[in-house]
């Protein structure tokens, strides 16, 4: 019969309360009593909780989470005194105790209490009762006794588990806490990481937040340059006017102009009703303008007026109106290439420029990658209802090792998918989604581009594009034309890139 509920306790699950509630069933059974329960002490030893009962004939007075006093109880004595110990109907010299009391109401009449013992210390006492006078003789004691060494075993490393999986998610949320304490500490609670990198970011968009300079942030697709602006218009004194967004390349070009500066009723085609523009709405507050190398030509004369003269008319008026808004720019272009192709005004880039930030790609921010991972597992298991507790090392090594040419945003999408596939605790992403490549190379993974004045700019702009272009004529076997030249791969047409090749003094290497 030892062996029967030994093997059964192997196969027990390590949360506690289930696996006492299983134990009572397992041993009420085998000894044919009517009730068994598992008492544990709290943290001070003074109190008894009834943590697990079975009694499928009870009243209801016996119940979970009864608390009552180790002194004078049948149970603490056992547990004290650490031997076992019966009683039989009527209870003498008992029945002043309350636990005694409840249990005569329930029409209990004997009892055996066994001390649970671990490393010559009590962690616990099990109790088995019956309706009826039978008594529990030395035999049921000592196979009791048996019994109680195993359960010992067992609940000690249920409550070891316990309380490393407690202090394991007392970990994480100290660790999410101090993540939270470094974003606040700079300033900018929804940019993710600490890299060095990053913190040089973000340590220029502080300097420049109060002041009312015109910034324009390079940084490739999916960077996070919106959340650069953001910050720093949180982190300026114009933080509690409006911060109004458009992304220039979502726009039609016909459009674009009515966007920003609005339109009067008639105004052209379809104006069936006055329309406010974003500068004026973003009147005393920022306006982020992102992709804003697509503005057309024809435009920038106008947005140049307005940064200059705070002035502009909508479309359709000759009423002149004014604003008061800060321009933050955002552009993922080379700027000044456009600027000698001329496809942008000098005169409005070097107005732009005032104060450039470079926000890194998501290869270049060294120790941030485990950051984010986390940070959106977690937002999209609490959108989605889940649970994601572990994130396995192989699958957060091939996360640091990807070349991310979506960047932030990719990673984003990429984990949320992962958490739409998971239906455990493990992340459940599959690395052979991760198309590896080139563009891991050390040599592509080294120095971010910088714009500190307007005089280096020139040559880090030129770099820059001369490694581009380098790499995608590499790529593409020095195929210039065609769909899958690198023409079609920069988004430039065949006879720019020639020009630019030839400027930039690019040559096959004949190695």
């Amino acid at each position: 019969m030892t062996s029967s509920v030994s093997s059964g306790l192997q196969a027990f699950p390590l949360e506690l309360r289930d696996l006492l509630r299983a134990i009572s069933q397992d041993v009420r059974r085998v000894m044919q009593c009517d009730y068994a329960g598992l008492s544990l002490p709290d943290a001070e030893n003074k109190q008894l909780r009834l943590y697990a009962v079975d009694f499928p004939d009870g009243k209801g007075f016996l119940r979970e989470d009864l608390h009552y006093p180790i002194e004078g109880a049948p149970s603490g004595t056992a547990f004290r005194t650490m031997k076992a110990l019966t009683l039989q109907s009527p209870f003498t010299g008992w029945l002043n105790y309350p636990i005694v009391q409840i249990a005569v109401r329930e029409g209990l009449r004997s009892f055996c209490f066994l001390p649970l013992i671990s490393r010559n210390r009590a962690i616990g006492v099990l109790v088995l009762g019956r309706l009826r006078d039978d008594a529990f003789g030395q035999a049921d004691i000592n196979f009791l006794t048996q019994v109680a060494n195993q359960i010992a075993l067992a609940v000690e490393n249920a409550v070891a588990y316990r309380e490393i999986r407690e202090l394991k998610e007392q970990l994480s949320k100290e660790k999410l806490y101090l993540e939270d304490e470094l974003r606040a500490e700079m300033n900018f609670a929804q940019i993710i990481g600490s890299s060095a990198s990053l913190r040089k970011v973000l340590k220029r968009a502080e300097t420049v937040a109060p002041t009312d300079s015109t910034v324009l942030i390079y940084g490739d697709t999916g960077t996070g340059k919106e959340l650069v602006a953001r910050a720093i218009h949180d982190l300026s004194p114009r933080r509690t006017k409006a911060f109004v967004k458009l992304n220039c390349a979502a726009i039609p070009t016909g459009l674009l102009e009515s966007e920003l500066f609005g339109h009067e009723k008639g105004a052209f085609t379809g104006a069936i009703a006055q329309r406010i523009g974003r500068f004026e709405v973003a009147n005393g507050g920022t306006i982020f303008l992102d992709e804003i190398g697509e503005i057309p030509l024809e435009l920038q004369t106008k947005l140049l007026r307005v940064l200059q003269e705070r002035e502009f008319e909508r479309l359709g008026s000759s009423h002149t109106l004014r604003t008061d808004a800060r321009l933050i720019a955002a552009t993922n272009r080379n700027l000044e290439a456009m600027v000698g192709e001329q496809k942008f005004r000098s005169d409005l880039f070097f107005r732009l420029n005032v104060f450039p930030i470079q926000v890194p790609p998501l290869r270049q921010r060294e120790g941030d990658i485990p950051y984010l991972v986390r940070h959106f597992a977690q937002q999209f298991s609490r959108r989605m209802n889940k649970f994601i507790e572990t994130i396995p090392s192989p699958t957060m090594d091939a996360l640091c090792r990807y070349h991310w040419p979506g960047n932030v945003r990719e990673l984003q999408n990429v984990i949320e998918r992962a958490v739409i596939l998971s239906t455990g605790p493990v992340l459940d992403l599959d690395v052979a989604d991760l198309q590896f490549s080139k563009a891991t190379r050390p040599e592509e993974r080294s120095a971010i581009p910088k714009f500190p004045t307007n005089a280096a700019l020139h040559d880090v702009l030129q770099e820059t594009e001369r490694q581009q272009i380098l790499a995608a004529l590499n790529e593409c076997n020095w195929v210039v034309a065609g769909p899958h030249g690198a023409a079609t791969r920069l988004g430039m047409k065949r006879s720019t890139l020639q020009k630019r090749v030839h400027k930039l003094g690019i040559a096959r290497s004949s190695a």
